[in-house]
């Protein structure tokens, strides 16, 4: 519990300082977050080429690649990862917005921010958590258990970076909610957040 209220504070610090350099933070977020989207697009094109190249060399050659299971499982945090933060900017997110939508536009909005504050938290939270663990992972030299004995700590830092970049992305947007006018929204396609229009 004592690391989770230091945490909140941190965050809490974070989001104080973000706030001052929200506009260059935003700008420099959305580059990171297309690089990140493109690598990961790129891994879903790799990794599609890895599993139909053991399907062929199982079925046609008889000789499956080595470690295939845990070369394909390694890849998918990497992918979901890498675009998560994107995909926020992108409100390409499954919501349900049943009880939001029925909300008078005012009272929407506070409850939209409200949840992206929390959202913050939470992301925060799994982001450090998924730190300690790639650095375990890191440290520990982990493998996968059969070879070709992949390292299973870019996954992991792929989790962590994720959710860094997701939980200031859902800052940037409830700075952007606050107040449109000075904050601006730094996000892949123009207008605001679309739960408030």
């Amino acid at each position: 519990m004592h690391e989770l209220a230091i945490l909140a504070v941190v965050v809490v610090a974070a989001m104080a300082t973000t706030t001052f350099v929200a506009d260059r933070i935003g700008r420099a977020l959305l580059r990171v977050e297309v690089a990140l989207m493109a690598v990961a697009a790129t891994v879903v094109f790799l990794a599609m080429l890895f599993v139909g190249a053991e399907v062929l060399m199982r079925y046609a050659f008889d000789s499956p690649i080595p470690g295939h299971l845990e070369g394909a499982e390694l890849l998918m945090p990497i992918i979901v990862f890498l675009a998560l933060s994107y995909t926020q900017a992108t409100h390409g997110h499954v919501g349900m917005d049943l009880v939001l939508d029925s909300l008078p536009l005012r009272p929407r909005r506070w409850a939209t921010i409200t949840t992206l504050l929390l959202s913050v938290f939470v992301c925060a939270v799994l982001a450090w958590f998924s730190a300690r663990l790639t650095y375990q992972l890191w440290e520990y030299d982990d493998v996968t258990m059969s070879p070709p004995y992949f390292k299973t700590w870019p996954s992991a830092a792929a989790i962590t970076l994720g959710y860094t970049l997701t939980a200031l992305r859902l800052f940037i947007q409830v700075l952007h909610l606050y107040d449109p006018d000075r904050f601006p929204a730094n996000e892949p396609r123009s207008g605001g957040f679309h739960a408030v229009e």
